[in-house]
């Protein structure tokens, strides 16, 4: 059965909690399409739940799965295998890694949108929304964690940063356990700095592994909406932390 999904044409006219609570079930968690689409939009977008999703030369479509998947960060499961790579790393200077966070923001968001994913053909990060992120960094409203293999950037990930909410975007690596060591990194800061969750948006298997659980979208609203009342993180705090695998020495 097709539904019908409303036009929308400013980012204030996005549904509100309240009005995609109320509906009518949507079994396809889209609710509303535009042809614009900027930081201002994006930003607008996760304070009301929703998140950007389409093809280069369709319609921007804004998506609200239930169940939202999020990552419980005291659940976290950082396996055996994983806590001796950032343990070697971390000691050895032969490695020769760093963790950082916003030292490349565009480099990571290029590297996500280079990477091939299986299931897709061509990327769903186009060059609009890869803007309308790099705005939201220069707006302190996007993050980049990178890891770096002496100067070359082997890995890394992204996301929207709105007060106490970390709502993550894409990942890649070049290398084994890659983006799994810079979630590793990102989890143990934002422990430090008192976040409670990540947003993963849609539930897969890998991210389950990691200690992501599916949660009721009325439940990701009322606890995101509270998160996100609270200060951020300070921006050159961020910027300053030369290594976070130092969080494994």
């Amino acid at each position: 059965m097709s539904m019908h999904i409303p036009y929308i044409t400013t980012p204030q006219d996005l549904p509100s909690h309240t009005t995609i609570l109320s509906g009518a079930p949507n079994f396809q968690n889209i609710f509303g399409a535009s042809t614009e689409i900027s930081a201002d939009w994006v930003k607008t977008a996760y304070q009301r739940g929703l998140f950007p999703w389409y093809s280069a030369g369709e319609p921007v479509l804004w998506h609200s799965p239930n169940p939202r998947m999020v990552l419980p960060l005291d659940h976290f499961n950082c396996s055996p295998s994983l806590r001796k790579r950032l343990k070697q790393w971390a000691r050895s200077p032969k490695y020769d890694m760093r963790v950082t966070l916003n030292h490349d923001f565009e480099q990571v968001i290029a590297a996500c949108a280079q990477t091939p994913r299986n299931g897709q053909d061509g990327t769903w990060i186009t060059p609009e929304l890869t803007q309308a992120y790099v705005d939201l960094h220069h707006q302190h409203h996007a993050v980049s964690v990178e890891v770096w293999q002496g100067e070359q950037l082997v890995a890394g990930l992204y996301g929207v940063l709105i007060g106490h909410m970390f709502f993550g975007e894409s990942m890649f690596t070049h290398i084994t356990d890659g983006s799994k060591v810079a979630l590793a990194c990102w989890v143990k800061y934002l422990q430090q700095e008192q976040f409670k969750i990540i947003d993963c948006q849609q539930e897969t298997e890998h991210l389950t592994r990691l200690g992501g659980a599916p949660i009721s979208r009325a439940q990701f609203f009322r606890e995101s909406a509270q998160l996100m009342q609270h200060a951020s993180i300070d921006w050159a705090k961020m910027a300053a932390q030369d290594n976070l695998l130092n969080f494994y020495l």
